[in-house]
């Protein structure tokens, strides 16, 4: 594989040739009109432009990609994580024009692709699942029966959905009717698919996920937990690896799931497995993400395994280098995601120009990101700016890095995430690792935030004080000092 194109955008697909180029493979960057002047489009050793500014006419035009691809003799595609990456007719088109998919087969994204394919997919491994409905349901009479059957609160999700669309908790048995044609009218609008299944809800889980690795040569390892608990919108704003929560046995358990549920779908290539957790540490599965994840930086940084080289090493056929028995954790990270988002107006977008745009630095701290100082954050695209990455030797120390490195992190002309994310690793519960995928909801609103902003300002204001009447207090004495000793070298010159 000597030349790779990226079939995305942003922070992901300048990560992605990063580690291309440190592997020697030249890379083709694939972009719209809105990202012209983007810094992966720079850093690229070729680059194309695809289309207009929308994705639906650009980063979704499998077609032109192909085009691209073939044009330039690509060897292999990069999907990154969004847009191509789990479409399974994509990969199926690449098969078919010899081109490489770094990335699992179109099989087994359409299993995993479908959250009851996918449950029935896994059943036969044995994995927990959340009690509820095996098949799709859409007689709301028949399915109102199921609801009784396994009790209120339960929750109708559509089959396809993603991202809490077509999702719906359903507290009382006399609502149940009203929500469940919320859900599937959502689902259809959103996905073009209106299958829904009904399982139990479970009230405060955590959500834990597994990252793995398989060959085509039937090895697949475990990679350890990521905890993605802290959300807003069922999307994940903070992660971290190791979870708080869970002991040695709990893990290996729930990796040990992992591994069979990509051995359901004979996965090929780096997933996620998804997990919820509940108060009594039951774990159930959720769904598999058959990409590369969004907060996969914290496990690079406490495995020292490069996700994105495994990708590429397996797309080309070789079997993996390490087994379980190689894997350990050292040490613990976080990643918080900045967006372009305001957290005192109910986290939408505020999309603007970068009018200041510092990285923090040090030891520990780790930025991946797509924009540079006076770029403007596009309208088009997930308003995600960067991910700050913070490790330490221990839990402790990697959370109070990242209070240094968001404080350091300046950002101006546009509001983000980032006071949030204080506001949330500073909080006595997330201290204490005693949270759920509840957090923002029980913990978090605008004022508390605002009150947070407000007496950091005054602490910062108050130091300054102590700073400069400190600062004028050693230069007064300083100045007296000075005095004094020529008072006394002129005496003893006399």
């Amino acid at each position: 594989m000597k030349k790779i194109l990226i079939a995305n955008r942003g922070e992901i697909a300048l990560r992605i040739m990063r580690t291309a180029r440190e592997m020697g493979i030249s890379t083709v960057a694939v972009f719209s009109d809105a990202d012209r002047e983007a810094l992966f489009v720079r850093y690229a050793d070729e680059a194309v432009n695809i289309g207009p500014a929308a994705s639906a006419e650009s980063y979704l035009r499998g077609d032109k990609i192909i085009a691209v691809a073939k044009k330039l003799k690509v060897d292999g595609i990069h999907p990154g994580y969004g847009f191509l990456s789990e479409n399974a007719d994509f990969a199926r088109q690449l098969k078919k024009e010899g081109i490489t998919l770094i990335g699992p087969s179109a099989e087994a994204m359409e299993v995993m692709g479908s959250k009851l394919a996918a449950k029935a997919a896994v059943k036969a491994y044995n994995i927990p699942l959340v009690p509820g409905t095996d098949e799709a349901v859409d007689d709301v009479e028949e399915a109102a029966t199921i609801a009784n059957e396994i009790g209120f609160p339960i929750l109708v999700k559509a089959s396809a959905g993603g991202g809490g669309k077509g999702m719906r908790v359903v507290e009382r048995a006399e609502d149940f009717k009203e929500q469940m044609d919320r859900a599937v009218s959502e689902a259809i609008s959103s996905f073009s698919d209106g299958a829904v299944f009904i399982e139990r809800f479970v009230g405060s889980p955590r959500h834990i996920e597994i990252q793995i690795l398989a060959d085509a040569h039937g090895n697949i390892v475990y990679l350890f937990e990521r905890e993605c608990s802290i959300q807003r919108r069922h999307q994940k704003v903070i992660e971290e690896a190791p979870s708080a929560v869970l002991t040695e046995e709990l893990r290996q358990e729930m990796g040990e799931a992992a591994v069979k549920v990509a051995r359901a779908c004979n996965y090929v290539g780096a997933g996620t497995v998804e997990f919820l957790l509940d108060e009594s540490k039951n774990f159930y599965f959720l769904e598999m993400n058959t990409r590369l994840q969004v907060e996969h930086p914290v496990t690079e940084q406490i495995t020292g395994i490069d996700l994105v080289r495994e990708q590429i090493n397996i797309a080309r056929g070789e079997v993996l280098s390490f087994s379980q028995k190689d894997l350990s954790i050292k040490g613990h990270a976080f990643e918080v995601r900045v967006y372009a988002e305001d957290p005192l107006n109910n986290f939408l977008p505020d999309i603007g120009t970068l009018k200041t745009y510092k990285r923090p630095q040090g030891i520990g701290v780790r930025v991946d990101d797509g924009f540079e100082e006076g770029m403007t954050i596009p309208i088009h695209y997930d308003p995600m700016i960067a991910k700050l990455v913070t490790f330490g030797k221990d839990r402790e120390e990697a959370r109070l890095r990242m209070i240094r490195a968001i404080d350091e992190f300046e950002i101006n002309g546009v509001s983000t995430t980032l006071s949030f994310c204080r506001f949330a690793l500073q909080h006595p519960k997330f201290i204490e690792g005693d949270f759920d995928t509840n957090f923002v909801k029980d913990h978090f609103n605008p004022e508390f935030l605002q009150e947070f902003m407000d007496n950091e300002a005054q602490l910062a204001a108050i130091l300054a004080t102590m700073v400069f009447e400190e600062k004028k207090y050693v230069a007064n004495s300083n100045e007296k000092s000075a005095v004094v000793t020529a008072s006394k070298w002129k005496a003893r010159k006399r």
